[in-house]
């Protein structure tokens, strides 16, 4: 009895999907600043003042004054080899890897990455919101009363279009379809106070955490590889991770 042959465009190869995620760790080598938990100071400003929901209507002149600095203060600010390197793997590997970060820092855009190749989970410094109609200006570095009174469409009032604590993040429906898809996960720089990181490590067998120290939040011992030195030091050796694990 002959078998049956079939063609071999019937067959599909599953495309080895990679998820990078990035926190204020790669960036802090670029010499913008973390985060600090353990004292509730973000660049000498409690985080309940100017990034929490409602500080628009109960502390809004201290809320935009804060991110029209911390606006400015990016302009000058450049990209370094880790940024460097995952926006290269990124256009080498279009198909196979997703760039998202919690930062809301321009430098990977600043490395070359275009802003369809990469999610920004909380906002993005450089824009303005309108409280009203939801429309997204890009302000650039400027302050955002430089930039606009109101909401040139429609007169509303023009926020950072910064996700605050307390708020919905939209771009996480992004996060959650790329957990769902993805084969390795790669954590670089976040503390997982904000996102599980180790509950994401669950979700594939491989896995790989780099941070500067080990964090309270995150039970490194479900990552596959876990490396405490900073980015620039040892993305060369998870890029290479990544490329032999796409390519074979």
């Amino acid at each position: 009895m002959f078998g049956i042959i079939k063609n071999k465009s019937t067959y599909t190869t599953k495309v080895k999907r990679v998820l990078i995620l990035s926190g204020a760790g790669i960036s802090a080598e670029s010499g913008i600043s973390t985060f600090r938990e353990a004292d509730g100071l973000w660049e000498n400003h409690r985080i309940k003042d100017v990034c929490t929901a409602g500080c628009l209507d109960t502390n809004k002149d201290a809320t935009h004054a804060f991110y029209n600095a911390r606006r400015k203060d990016i302009a000058d600010k450049k990209p370094n080899y880790a940024h460097q390197l995952i926006v290269e793997l990124k256009q080498k590997y279009p198909e196979n890897i997703a760039v998202l970060t919690q930062n809301v820092d321009d430098l990977f855009e600043k490395a070359g990455m275009n802003s369809d190749e990469i999610v920004h989970l909380h906002g993005f410094l450089k824009e303005l919101t309108c409280r009203d109609c939801e429309e997204v200006f890009d302000a650039g570095y400027q302050a955002q009363d430089k930039f606009a009174k109101s909401c040139p469409t429609c007169s509303g009032e023009l926020r950072p279009n910064i996700v605050f604590f307390g708020e919905v993040a939209p771009m996480y429906a992004h996060l959650t379809k790329e957990l769902q898809e993805c084969d390795l996960v790669v954590v670089i720089g976040t503390s997982g106070n904000v996102l599980d990181v180790t509950y994401f490590a669950q979700f594939v067998k491989e896995s790989i955490l780099n941070n500067l120290e080990p964090s309270n939040a995150i039970d490194d011992s479900y990552f596959s590889k876990v490396y405490y030195a900073k980015a620039t030091e040892v993305i060369a050796e998870i890029a290479e991770y990544i490329e032999e694990f796409i390519e074979n």
